[in-house]
Order: C-alpha cells, then structure tokens, then sequence
C-alpha cells in the first residue's frame, strides 16, 4: 500500500437511481488508485444493492459510503439513518427485485450490520487474490 494515498474513501451522498453509475464510477476509481482492479466489479455490485437498498427502504436517501483499503483486500460500507435491518431472502428468479442481498451474501468475503443511535450500518468486506507483502 502506497503511504501517501489515504487508505480511508467516505462519500456523503443523497441516494438516486440516476446517480448509481456514477458511483460505480467513484468505487472503480479508489480501488484503481489502490491497486484493488481484481475487486472493482465484486465492490461495484455489492456497493450498488446497499444503496439501492436505501433508496428503496430508508426513509432518507442521505447515507454515507465509505471505502477503507485493507492489508487483504477492501471494507465497504453505508450508513443510513434507518434502523430496520437489511433482510436475505431466497431469490425468486423470475422476480425484478428482491435478489440483491442475496448476491452480496453470495459475493462478499463477509458481511453485517452494526446498529448505532441514528441507524446503521451495512458493511461487506472482499479480500483480494493478491496480498501486499
């Protein structure tokens, strides 16, 4: 890891569909700048579910991501201001919707949340194949 380049990303956004691209974009970027290309589209994929998630659930769209670079891999994670827990079903297939915690569970290394006086917290982490020395 680079010691110059914070190893610490915090984005504050007000969450809209029409803005999910663009922070995929931001994702890929820091993970570019960390040397974590391997866990862009895992990072990118889990990043998007917990947002949408507040988009769809949360009754504010203001959260707050944040990316951190680890010795093995990266944390990501978004809090919000809503205190219900995010919840794994088993996926209909033919369904729209409803499947997207089920494919971070399946994607992410680990993942949970962390409940705090204003909401919580959805956190996964990716390792990377690759560990620095």
């Amino acid at each position: 890891m680079a010691d110059n380049i914070p190893q610490r990303y915090e984005l504050r956004l007000r969450v809209h569909p029409q803005e999910l691209a663009e922070v995929r974009r931001v994702v890929g970027a820091r993970l570019r700048l960390w040397g974590r290309e391997e866990l862009i589209t895992p990072a990118a994929m889990c990043v998007t579910e917990l947002l949408s998630n507040v988009h769809k659930h949360a009754a504010s769209p203001d959260c707050v991501l944040t990316l951190e670079n680890r010795p093995h891999g990266i944390r990501a994670a978004v809090s919000d201001s809503e205190p219900s827990l995010p919840v794994v079903k088993e996926p209909d297939f033919l369904s729209e919707c409803g499947r997207g915690m089920f494919l971070l569970s399946k994607t992410a290394d680990e993942w949970g949340t962390d409940l705090h006086d204003d909401g919580k917290t959805v956190w996964f982490t990716l390792r990377a194949e690759t560990v620095d020395p």
